[in-house]
């Protein structure tokens, strides 16, 4: 037993020389970012925008790929099971982190598989139909959900769309079909050509549509208006008070990436967060970039402690299935 003491020291002392070691020399080659949707969605602008900025810190490319499907799962399994090197980062939604592992038997477990970088931003939906829905208000819109029980189609890219789903139709004692589809992009398409009726979506897919006169708009899921469309109706004010949703975009790592090489990282997205150009970008599409304070590896750790404390007792009592 005495002989093995000293291996063991030797291998603590190599851990702790490397581990600073490895974040001085990290990067040496591009790093990917996993995004768990398709292109050209909200949270894959904010990827490319954030990314494109890190690289300037980090010296070396950010790479955005886009793995789409089962809810964000498959992407989220991915960084799982990738080297805890640095190399792969996860863009976390709220839909991918809090609403699937609630309603998805995973692969992985999210608490204890990933580690956190850093919070980026946070947005609340907007909530929007095709132009043909004779609706013009939130109370003419209740009264043609009603006549329309299990009629109306609404897009759904995760599960955050499927919550805010049940949560319409709790507030307005109506019934809606969900439509699955692998990224926002795709159901606005889908909205735009008639073939779906309702769409819970971000103001980076949604805002160009509105002001283009192609959908309507009924309401933000927030009790506050958006920062960039202060016309555009609160819950409360369209008489939807317990339609509050704001989700939030986040980055992580594979759990056992060393500490100081995810703080680069860390440094880096915030770096990032804190460029006029970036923050603008990300206004512009409707994006609220979360105070600086709660950027952090720490501060996100216990947001998304009390995010699953709050959330996940809610979708688990709604009885959302994966789709």
């Amino acid at each position: 037993m005495l002989r093995i003491i000293p291996a063991v020291l030797a291998t603590a002392t190599i851990a702790e020389i490397t581990g600073p070691a490895a974040a001085q020399s990290f990067p040496s080659r591009p790093v990917t970012m996993i995004v768990p949707f398709s292109a050209g969605g909200p949270t894959d602008t904010i990827a490319r925008i954030v990314g494109e900025r890190m690289s300037q810190s980090l010296g070396q490319s950010v790479i955005v790929e886009n793995v789409a499907g089962a809810g964000g799962t498959i992407a989220a399994a991915r960084v799982a099971r990738a080297a805890p090197d640095g190399y792969t980062l996860d863009v976390a939604t709220w839909s991918t982190h809090i609403v699937s592992p609630a309603i998805y038997r995973l692969p992985y477990d999210v608490q204890k598989d990933f580690g956190p970088v850093a919070m980026l931003t946070q947005t609340p939906l907007l909530l929007v139909a095709k132009k043909a829905v004779p609706a013009n208000d939130p109370k003419q819109l209740v009264a043609w959900l009603k006549g329309h029980p299990d009629g109306v189609l609404l897009g759904a890219a995760g599960g955050t769309d499927q919550v805010a789903g049940f949560l319409l139709q709790q507030q307005t004692g109506t019934r809606l079909q969900i439509v699955p589809y692998r990224g926002l992009a795709l159901a606005m398409q889908d909205l735009l050509a008639g073939r779906i009726d309702f769409l819970f979506d971000q103001p980076s897919d949604a805002l160009p549509q509105i002001r283009s006169g192609n959908i309507k708009v009924f309401a933000v899921t927030a009790s506050s208006h958006l920062a960039v469309a202060p016309d555009i109706a609160t819950a409360d004010e369209a008489g939807l008070p317990g339609l509050h949703i704001t989700p939030w975009h986040s980055l992580w790592v594979p759990k056992g990436t060393p500490q100081a090489v995810a703080a680069k990282l860390g440094a880096a997205a915030m770096a990032a967060l804190a460029d006029p150009i970036v923050r603008k970008r990300l206004a512009d599409i409707g994006q609220d970039v979360v105070a600086p304070e709660r950027q952090t590896a720490a501060a996100l750790a216990g947001f998304y402690k009390s995010e699953t404390e709050k959330w996940w007792p809610i979708i688990k009592a709604a009885g959302i299935k994966a789709e």
